[in-house]
């Protein structure tokens, strides 16, 4: 399917790459990336006492994912060492339509043993990461791709990376049958759907704009649907609280943690316990720092946030909770030597239920020039856990844009369960929450919680046919996935 295209964009690709280069490509700190092998593998993880084989997706140092430098090359080859046929996204970098890693929508799946070549410019910075676009994402084939630049090298603080999983010995296969059978609600036995009271409802409506407030009754008001998979374990590194990662850190030293939430089907509040926090980058791109201890991740999400250590020793646990319910994960930040306390894999209160409260307060470092969109689109996301069915719907028709347009896409959630909605191949800006307009964040995967509305636009500057979808794993398998389809690309 669209093969013509597909050669085309990768000779573009390729081409391209050499010539296309940014501010960076002159400072010796960003120098062109050399070729870095990538593998797709079998491994064994240990969680809560019993072996589960996963993915594994490294270099040939064993260390997971890549790290990259601004302004060069994104120049890969990846080796599918697997039985099974992939493939890979590279999520929140915009190659050529070509190489984006979803499966026919132009390329092939990489079969067993093949091994591919992708050549494109890497872009700015960011904290990214790369994962199947399949159902393979539930069993861990997912790795942090991470974009440095000149300035990030040349800052005194320690970098950290933390990677969120949600964990089931069942496969991806048996959870999607459970969600979808007869009488289940959208739950089977051992992954039991979590239904929020209405408590629930409004603390995550909490600063939708007035007017869509008032047209709500509230009274007998559908619950809003959370967590619809009970897994086994919550990990952070591939590793439960049980048995944490502990990263050594200096005394008064400043500390930039890079979390990206790579769970399938499973929202986090990411807090920061004693130390003070400042998020300072949303889905890799900068925004005005704005400083607090507790920051809402949905699936797909990434975010910045710099630390200060005190000058004194101390362990200092990064939590992960699990939305509306008691389970966390996380890390341990500790000098040497500090004495380190066994942490509970259950908190003694439920995670909060994610509103829009923090993203109406985020304004881009380097926004979107402002101009009125030459296309617009209105857009229904719908369904529900009885039918487990989800959808996209759109008022104006296929979403269909030409090379140099503005771009704006309204959505309006009409389910009760929130959807972190995520576009390949762009950035966009938000731009509107709830009727009120905002200079929002740069990102490429923002949430619309149940009965709120979400404004982003784009500029439309890479040409293909771009998936656009919710990144709750299991609603994009059952419906929920679109694209943005540009006039010359098929």
């Amino acid at each position: 399917m669209y093969r013509r295209q597909f050669m085309k964009t990768l000779a573009i690709g390729a081409a391209s790459a050499s010539v296309i280069k940014n501010a960076w490509v002159s400072n010796a700190l960003a120098a062109t990336n050399g070729t870095t092998d990538l593998s797709i593998s079998k491994r064994v993880l240990e969680v809560n006492g019993k072996a589960a084989t996963v993915f594994g997706l490294g270099t040939a140092d064993g260390k997971p994912g890549v790290v990259l430098n601004a302004g060069g090359d994104f120049n890969v080859n990846l080796l599918n060492q697997t039985e099974e046929n992939t493939l890979i996204h590279w999520h929140g970098l915009t190659p050529p339509w070509g190489m984006d890693g979803v499966p026919d929508n132009p390329a092939k799946l990489l079969s067993s043993g093949e091994s591919r070549h992708y050549l494109f410019p890497v872009g700015q910075g960011g904290t990214h990461w790369m994962h199947a676009h399949t159902l393979q994402e539930q069993t861990l084939l997912a790795a942090p791709l991470i974009v440095r630049t000149a300035g990030d090298l040349a800052r005194d603080e320690q970098e950290v990376v933390i990677l969120l999983h949600d964990f089931s010995f069942k496969t991806p296969e048996e959870l999607l049958a459970g969600l979808k059978a007869p009488g289940s609600g959208g739950a089977s036995a051992g992954h039991r759907g979590v239904v929020g009271h209405m408590g629930a409802v409004v603390q995550g409506m909490e600063g939708m704009h007035q007017q869509h407030m008032s047209g709500m009754a509230m009274q007998g008001m559908p619950a809003m649907d959370l967590n619809d998979i009970e897994y086994d374990a919550y990990l952070a590194n591939d590793r439960t609280l049980d048995d944490p990662e502990v990263v050594t850190v200096e005394k008064g030293g400043r500390v930039r943690l890079r979390i990206i939430n790579g769970a399938t089907a499973t929202a986090f509040t990411i807090d920061t316990g004693t130390l003070p926090g400042d998020l300072i980058a949303v889905d890799g791109n900068d925004v005005e720092p704005i400083a607090g201890g507790r920051f809402p991740i949905s699936m797909g999400q990434r975010l910045d946030i710099r630390l200060q250590l005190p000058p004194g020793s101390g362990a200092f646990p990064i939590f992960a909770l699990r939305e509306g319910a008691k389970e966390q994960t996380g890390v341990i930040l500790a000098t040497a030597n500090a004495n380190i306390s066994k942490v509970s894999t259950v908190a003694v209160d439920g995670g909060p239920v994610l509103d829009l409260a923090l993203e109406e307060m985020l304004t881009a470092a380097s926004p979107l020039d402002q101009r009125a969109p030459d296309r617009a689109y209105d857009l229904t996301l719908s369904g529900d856990m009885a039918s487990y069915v989800w959808e996209i719907g759109s008022a104006d028709g296929p979403m269909k844009v030409a090379t140099g347009n503005r771009v704006e896409l309204v959505m309006r959630n009409m389910s009760m369960m929130a959807h972190p909605m995520h576009l390949h191949g762009h950035h966009f800006q938000v731009v509107g929450i709830n009727g009120k307009r905002i200079n929002g964040a740069v990102r490429d995967t923002v949430l619309v919680p149940p009965m709120a509305e979400v404004s982003v636009q784009f500029d439309a500057s890479n040409t293909g046919r771009w998936p656009f979808h919710c990144h709750h794993l299991y609603h994009m398998a059952t419906g929920m996935m679109s694209f943005v389809t540009y006039d010359d690309a098929i």
